[in-house]
């Protein structure tokens, strides 16, 4: 893996109704016939998130590959909704098939961490072809209840900062118990990555409106097995964090088993969601996609 930086590049686009969303592109440190990868973050969550793995994933030595990140609707620097109600999965899915389009994007790596995650499998049901690999980031077909609930009592609640040290603060208090080997320097990048910056103070990083559809689950999430399942022709990498209440041990346990090609990676230390920060982590998502590289080709005709 290179240490060398790979700057990324700002893209502002309009999806179909109107909305003008963000992304960053990554681009691969040399010409590459790599798989690109696309970046889809969590609940509250957006491109920052990504940073340490896409920088990675684009300047690594043996196989650099396009990476690119996305702020769906309401998040990071992507234009808030009007309507909350359009805060929805297949929605925010919608988002990202008009962005992969726009892009050219077919047969495409995914990295989804929790609702990116959902976004994926969901994708999977509706457009099997985009997908070529995917990573789930400590989700899976069944979230824990437990979990649910922790998000639900958070989303759109957390008070805002006065000052990034102030914001670090916050970010400890929250995460420590589920994050224990987080330092004081970990929790300012991380609080970078959550809030957004106007005139050098920490702003919201997210439509605090996202609560009122999250709010609206009565009981369990529906299981998500058939979308799972659609999956089945594309490699999958699934992370657990060692100390998550959203995804168990046994989900993945069923993962694994269900699909044929489903490995998994626990990140220790971590809870929901882990932050792809470490180095084995990225050393095992760097490695899958390398993998998966060496499946295409023998699929792909020498003329092609």
């Amino acid at each position: 893996m290179s240490d060398a930086p790979v700057p990324f590049k700002d893209i502002y686009f309009t999806v179909r109704d109107g909305l003008r969303l963000y992304a960053r592109h990554y681009p691969a440190a040399r010409a590459c016939k790599t798989r690109p990868v696309l970046c889809l973050a969590g609940l509250t969550r957006n491109s920052r998130d990504f940073h340490r793995v896409a920088t990675a994933l684009a300047s690594d030595a043996a196989a650099p590959r396009n990476v690119y990140t996305l702020d769906t609707r309401g998040r990071g620097l992507s234009e808030h909704d009007r309507d909350w109600k359009n805060y929805t999965v297949p929605n925010e899915m919608q988002d990202v098939l008009d962005f992969m389009m726009m892009m050219e994007l077919t047969d495409c790596g995914i990295i989804g961490t929790s609702r990116g995650g959902l976004i994926t499998m969901v994708m999977a049901a509706a457009q099997p072809a985009r997908i070529g690999a995917a990573v789930l980031n400590d989700i899976g077909p069944v979230i824990e209840t437990q979990g649910l609930m922790r998000i639900a009592g958070y989303v759109g609640r957390t008070p805002l900062p006065k000052s990034w040290s102030d914001a670090a603060r916050i970010v400890r208090d929250v995460v420590t118990r589920d994050f224990p080997n987080l330092t004081q320097a970990d929790a300012e990048t991380f609080a970078r990555q959550l809030f957004n910056e106007k005139n050098g103070r920490p702003v919201a990083g997210y439509d605090a409106k996202i609560a009122k559809g999250f709010s609206m689950l009565d009981g369990p999430m529906p299981q998500l097995w058939p979308q799972f399942a659609a999956l089945k022709n594309a490699p999958v990498l699934v992370l657990r964090g060692s100390n998550s209440d959203l995804l168990s041990q046994a989900t993945v346990d069923e993962m694994t088993r269900r699909l044929p090609d489903c490995t998994s990676h626990t990140v220790p230390n971590e809870g929901h969601a882990p932050l792809l920060w470490d180095t084995p982590t990225i050393a095992a998502i760097t490695a899958f996609f390398a993998r998966t590289d060496a499946a295409r080709h023998a699929r792909t005709p020498a003329a092609a």
